[in-house]
Formats: structure tokens, C-alpha cells, sequence
């Protein structure tokens, strides 16, 4: 992809000192809470820009950087001045004249880190706030701050520390400006020169490490070498074309997605993990599970998990007004969501799915492979909840039943008991566990499953465990224990029971 008929991006040069003057004017996610107001300031997470212009209409230099930066207004260049170091931002580029006013080259957002620090993610004019926001008008190669989608993926990704990171499809930097807490080197590509150059000014602008940056598609600029940590938000969108390079995919369908998650498998050092954000097609005739297992590379395991599915007419709809097309001529509007409908029809596409993907390299012959629709709220971060997955998928690879009856297990410390049942009743009609962390799941159990698991302290093992548990029911032990073992590997794959002494503690 060529260079896109777009101005030029401000030198990275000033951006220690601009850093300076953000800080000093308390230009960070906490100052803008503070000035702005949570109404206000949640309403830019929806595109909506007259609250925060509102709050921003006082003299002052917090104000003036906010409608500068974030809210894209002029300011009188007295104003900026007291803000920032004038000259310097109009010969970096940072800011161009405009009458005896300033505006703003770029769009830059402040981001609070996951430890608290104070970061700055730096995208195309009007991309800051919002997602979006119909930036696709704005020209191809267009590049999008911080949105849903980012900090989704950003919540997920297993964060221990590595030797290499490699992040493809890059955009504004903000998954690499994460890699860089965690690893010693940070490899970031996009097949849009554009969107390395605001990744490099992130960076620079968040005071991280720099990032060995290259232009080119999917892994093809990481040429033969190997990664400890994959993540990747690409251009997953299913669509007719590839109009949008910062959504569109380009090729049919899902392929796009598919491909990255099969060619990932060769780019994995052992044990080494990549998450993916996706979009996969629900196609008449297939279970789009068994589809997907059909991606994972060999070596690999795997969890999928389906966060939203729409049918075809919400999904064209969505994304049209991504674009901006909603608010074009009508017949022009009409014609461009028919040609959505016939890309669907002619691959019998039913439905599309949304959701994450994440990939452990563990050569294992036995390969685990979990899918599932999990539409309801999950606490982020999850990334530790996404290591402890697959620890508990290991633990469990490894132990048959005898070995699990003879192993102490815990309550989980987020577990909570609830007894459903008509009021008054002397027994709950079902008893259900539930998890108030992470994946936040519940699963149904009966009465010997609820005794079993308030028993596991570590102190018994789970065979002791039943034993007591058949002498109290009268029921023979042998075949207790025998109808155990199922339901026991269930509960420690979810995580409500964990191994005493080692193994996960997600």
C-alpha cells in the first residue's frame, strides 16, 4: 500500500518536551476526569463533543490543550503559548497557524496505563475521541486512536515478561506501547506507512522504548523470525472490498483472520502465546465452532471465545455508519448496503460473529482446544484469567481421574454459592456456583457438587472428600467416585476449584 494523500506528521524531536508541558498541565486521564466532569467525560467515549466543549470554555491551560488535542478547536496562539512551547510546536509540526490562531496537526489522547501511568496515544484528526466516528470520509489510510476494540484487546493479552513482542497491523502504537512494559524488544508492523509513523510518535510521546517498526502485511515484514508474545487488532471487517485500510481486510470473507491465525502458529517460540481480535462468518450449513477449530495451527491450543454475533443486515449497518455512508445520498447509501448483502448471499454468510482468539504454542500431540459463545459482562483486565486458562488446561492434560481423586483442591476466593427454589422451601430446587472475577462464569450443580466444593479446603483429598460425602447420602462410595471425576474436570477447567499445591490460580 502506497502513502496515502494525507499531511505530513509532526517530528518526534519535541516530544520529550511536549511531554513535559502535557504533565505539568496535568493533561493525563485523571486531570481531564477532573475538569471535565464523568457526564462529559463519558460522553466523548460516545462521540459526543459539546459537554467537554462546555467544560473547556474558561481560560486556562488544561482547557486550552484539551479543545487543541483532543477536541480538535483553535486557540488564540497567546493562549497556546502559555501552554506549550509555541515556536517549536509550529516548526515540529504539531500545530500550524491559522489567522492569530493555532489548531492542532493530530490528535492526541490521553490513556491511563495499566500501573498507573500516563500515556498518549497519538491518531488522525477527529480519531481520538470516540472510535471512528466516521473517519472513513477522512481518506484510506486513515489511522484511529484508542477505541473498544483496543482496549479489549489490550485487557486480554497475557502480560508476563518476555523477550519478544511482535504486533501486527500497529495503527496508533497503543498494543505495542503496552509490549514495551513487558518486552525486551517490541517488533510493530502496519501495512499502512502512516500508521507507523503515529506509532512511533506514541511512543516517543508516552516516554517508552522505541519499537523496531516495518512496513508491510501480516507477518510478512517479521520475515523467518519467532515471538514469545503475538497481538494483533486487525482489519477484520467482513466487507465488500477493501475501501477502509483501517478496518477492511481485503480479502474474502474471513480469510484475513483465518490466515493470521493459521500462519501464527510458525511465528510462536514455545509457550509463546498470540491473541487476536476477529471477526469470523457463520455460513450456512457449518457450526461455526468446528470452522474455527479448523484455523489453529498445529502445536497449538487454543480458546475462542464469541463475544457477539450479528445477522447480516445489523452488521452491514454497523459498519456503514462506521464509514459515514449513512449520512451520504441516499440512492448512493442504498446501493453500497446492497452490495454488503450480496457479498453475504454469495457466500452463504448468515451471520457474523465477534470475538477473541488466543493461541498457546505447546507442541502438545493432545492439543486443547476450547470454543465458546460467551456474551455476558467479564471483568478486565483478563490476562491473567486467559494464562490461568490454559495452566489449568495443562494441569488437567496431565492428570486422569485417579490422579485428580488424589489431589487436594481450594475454593477459588471469588466463588459464591446461590440456591434457587420456591421461597420457604426446605430444598433449593438447584444449587449454582458462581465466580464474581474475570470470566465472572456460574454453572448449575447438585446437591453432592455444592457439598463436594465447600469440603475443598485443601485439607482432604477429593476421593476423602466423597468418601465422607457417600457415607452422609448412604450412597456407595465406589460409585461416587466413579461419577465424579466429569464433573470435578469442569469445575477446575472453569476455575472454581484450583489445586492445592500447584497449578493455576486464575
Amino acid at each position: 500500500m502506497g502513502s496515502v494523500s494525507t499531511p505530513s506528521l509532526p517530528s518526534p524531536g519535541l516530544a520529550p518536551r511536549l511531554r513535559d508541558a502535557f504533565l505539568a498541565a496535568d493533561f493525563t486521564a485523571d486531570g481531564l476526569l477532573d475538569l471535565l466532569g464523568a457526564p462529559a467525560y463519558t460522553a466523548l467515549a460516545r462521540s459526543e463533543t459539546v459537554p467537554a466543549l462546555r467544560a473547556t470554555r474558561e481560560d486556562g491551560v488544561l482547557s486550552a490543550l484539551v479543545r487543541l488535542f483532543l477536541l480538535q478547536r483553535p486557540v488564540a496562539r497567546e493562549r497556546a503559548r502559555t501552554a506549550l512551547p509555541l515556536e517549536e510546536c509550529l516548526a515540529d509540526g504539531w500545530l500550524v497557524r491559522d489567522g492569530d490562531e493555532v489548531r492542532a496537526t493530530v490528535d492526541v489522547r490521553p490513556y491511563g496505563g495499566p500501573e498507573g501511568q500516563d500515556w498518549f496515544i497519538v491518531s488522525d484528526l477527529g480519531c481520538a475521541v470516540g472510535g471512528a466516528g466516521g473517519a472513513g470520509g477522512q481518506g484510506k489510510g486513515v489511522v484511529l486512536g484508542v477505541g473498544g476494540a483496543s482496549t479489549t484487546l489490550a485487557g486480554i493479552t497475557v502480560r508476563t515478561p518476555v523477550a519478544s513482542a511482535l504486533d501486527v497491523g500497529t495503527g496508533s502504537g497503543i498494543q505495542a506501547l503496552h509490549a514495551a512494559q513487558h518486552a525486551t524488544r517490541v517488533t510493530a508492523t502496519d501495512l499502512n506507512p502512516r500508521a507507523l509513523d503515529f506509532t512511533r510518535l506514541t511512543l516517543a510521546l508516552s516516554g517508552a522504548r522505541e519499537a523496531d517498526l516495518r512496513e508491510g502485511s501480516l507477518f510478512e515484514p517479521a520475515g523467518s523470525e519467532t515471538y514469545d508474545l503475538i497481538v494483533s487488532n486487525p482489519p477484520f471487517v467482513i466487507s465488500p472490498g477493501a475501501r477502509l485500510t483501517y478496518r477492511d481486510g481485503g480479502m474474502g470473507g474471513d480469510d484475513l483472520c483465518r490466515s493470521l491465525v493459521q500462519q501464527a502458529g510458525d511465528r510462536l517460540n514455545d509457550g509463546g502465546y498470540a491473541q487476536f481480535l476477529a471477526n469470523w462468518q457463520h455460513v450456512e450449513g457449518e457450526d461455526w465452532q468446528e470452522r474455527l477449530r479448523s484455523w489453529v495451527p498445529r502445536g497449538c491450543d487454543a480458546w475462542i471465545v464469541q463475544r457477539e454475533v450479528q445477522d447480516v443486515t445489523q452488521y452491514a449497518e454497523l459498519w456503514l455508519r462506521d464509514s459515514g455512508d449513512h449520512r451520504a445520498d441516499p440512492a448512493a447509501y442504498a446501493a453500497r448496503y446492497d452490495a454488503w448483502l450480496d457479498e453475504f448471499e454469495a457466500r452463504g454468510t448468515k451471520a457474523v460473529g465477534f470475538g477473541w482468539i488466543t493461541l498457546r504454542k505447546s507442541g502438545s500431540e493432545r492439543p486443547s482446544v476450547v470454543t465458546e459463545g460467551w456474551p455476558h459482562p467479564v471483568e478486565q483486565p483478563l490476562g491473567v484469567s486467559v494464562r490461568a486458562h490454559f495452566d489449568r488446561q495443562d494441569y488437567l492434560r496431565a492428570s486422569d481421574d485417579a490422579a485428580l481423586l488424589a489431589d487436594r483442591f481450594v475454593l477459588a476466593p471469588d466463588v459464591v454459592q446461590e440456591q434457587v427454589g420456591p421461597p420457604g422451601a426446605e430444598d433449593p430446587e438447584h444449587v449454582v456456583l458462581r465466580r464474581h472475577r474475570g470470566m465472572r462464569r456460574a454453572t448449575t450443580v447438585d446437591t453432592v457438587g455444592a457439598g463436594f466444593a465447600g469440603a475443598c479446603d485443601g485439607t482432604l483429598s477429593a476421593g476423602r472428600i466423597l468418601d465422607a460425602i457417600a457415607q452422609l447420602i448412604d450412597e456407595d462410595p465406589v460409585l461416587l467416585r466413579d461419577r465424579t471425576p466429569r464433573a470435578l474436570r469442569l469445575l477446575v477447567e472453569e476455575g472454581f476449584l484450583v489445586p492445592a499445591e500447584s497449578g493455576p490460580t486464575g
